[in-house]
């Protein structure tokens, strides 16, 4: 299929879109170890945004791969995992802050560094954010694509290296008009001491219709009520 869009974005970098039901976004791990902190809300009422919860309880996962849905706090699906080349993709550890990366990896601000400044997620998304009238309190538990994270006996978490690997990539089918919010800063429990600039190839395209067969539809009886629930919405759209 010929790409609509392309473009790469940076690593400590942000950015943001309305995509439209029926297109689909391919993100591609460029170097490998990237990390992608994303959100969504729904353009036409801000106050549906993604549940992390939700999306993982309803498809009985405590990770996300091809076949699974992205849900919304509405019940209804914001897009779909397609494809996927890594496996593993993780929404449960949160977001990187200001304190954490400076912690990590040593203050470096922006009038220091320039485009080398050590940005954190949380204030990536704050940025994007602002350019739709929302702030802090409509943050919500984003998902990291292409990062993997476990959990040991005592229910720690710990960050699992070399989860994706140079070119691998995941492809989403968005079933209905969704704002999303993405960053490529590090991922809140990487280790290592320096800084990780991870770019990432964002392209948009046309996605295929949904077909009765469909994968992730049919994953699970939860998915297939998540579809219905767009059905309807839809209708009441005129779409």
């Amino acid at each position: 299929m010929q790409n609509q869009y392309t473009t790469t974005i940076p690593g400590a970098s942000h950015w943001s879109f309305r995509i439209r039901h029926g297109m689909q976004l391919r993100l591609t791990d460029i170097e490998g170890n990237a990390n992608v902190g994303m959100l969504f809300y729904n353009p036409e009422n801000l106050l549906e945004r993604y549940n992390a919860p939700d999306t993982l309880k309803a498809q009985h996962t405590f990770k996300l791969t091809k076949g699974h849905c992205l849900y919304s706090d509405m019940g209804r699906v914001f897009c779909s995992i397609i494809e996927d080349s890594v496996g593993w993709h993780e929404t449960v550890c949160g977001n990187s802050t200001k304190t954490s990366i400076n912690q990590r990896f040593g203050e470096k601000t922006y009038q220091q560094a320039h485009n080398e400044w050590n940005q954190n997620g949380y204030d990536a998304f704050l940025v994007e954010l602002a350019k739709y009238g929302l702030g802090k309190k409509d943050m919500a538990a984003n998902l990291n694509l292409f990062s993997k994270s476990q959990v040991d006996h005592n229910g720690d978490l710990s960050y699992v290296k070399n989860n994706s690997s140079a070119g691998d990539h995941i492809l989403l089918r968005f079933e209905m008009d969704t704002l999303v919010l993405m960053h490529t800063c590090p991922h809140p429990l990487y280790p290592d001491g320096e800084y990780p600039r991870k770019s990432v190839q964002v392209s948009l395209e046309h996605a295929d219709p949904v077909e009765k067969d469909d994968l992730c539809m049919n994953h699970c009886a939860e998915n297939q009520r998540g579809f219905e629930n767009n059905r309807l919405y839809l209708l009441g759209l005129g779409i």
